[in-house]
């Protein structure tokens, strides 16, 4: 079934939520227009109660709201939007317009930190000096911690285990970092093989 827009004088709610994290980010409104626009550039557009024209968020701050998926409710008259923030989303600077803080799990705060240290190619950092031996390097390194941490797996000190166990998710997202990808390509995988199982 098509979106309704007919039964609130042709503005439905918009919810958006962090793809990421699941938080709720806004609540706005759409007509046909913006969401059409929505679709098709991929980056969330209102239609302005108070300026009365379509708004994309984002385009005066630049905190745009990248588009990753669109559901609509049972009733076909209310949207969900997953979205990537680019930035705080509310005009008061906040992360989210009901005063909650927007925070990733922390795996997705190390790969932000180890794409920040790449970039930041500081001689001094462990992460940029691997780097820079080349993809090589980086896959043989976790190539022996995938090893250390079967060694471990078969003794009966969780304290060795479980850093062996940390040594190889940090070399395995700089791993993903060098050949260009992201855990969200990573999970993308897995969520389409649980889907098929």
């Amino acid at each position: 079934m098509p979106i309704n827009f007919n039964k609130s004088e042709g503005l439905i709610p918009v919810i958006i939520q962090d793809f990421q994290t699941l938080q709720v980010l806004m609540l706005g409104y759409m007509n046909d227009e913006a969401y059409e626009k929505t679709k098709s550039e991929k980056r969330v557009t209102f239609f302005s109660r108070s300026k009365n024209r379509l708004w994309t968020k984002g385009e005066t701050s630049g905190n745009f709201l990248e588009v990753v998926s669109i559901y609509k409710d049972c009733d076909d008259d209310t949207i969900l939007i997953m979205a990537k923030p680019k930035g705080p989303t509310c005009h008061n600077g906040t992360d989210s317009c009901f005063a909650t803080t927007n925070e990733t799990t922390f795996l997705y705060q190390l790969e932000n930190t180890l794409k920040a240290r790449i970039e930041s190619n500081d001689p001094n950092s462990y992460t940029v000096s691997l780097v820079q031996k080349g993809i090589n390097k980086v896959a043989q390194k976790v190539g022996e911690e995938a090893v250390e941490l079967v060694i471990e797996a078969k003794d009966d000190n969780p304290d060795l285990f479980l850093n062996e166990a940390a040594d190889l998710m940090y070399h395995y997202l700089l791993l993903l970092q060098v050949k260009g990808f992201s855990l969200n390509d990573v999970e993308a995988i897995l969520k389409e093989r649980n889907r098929v199982k």
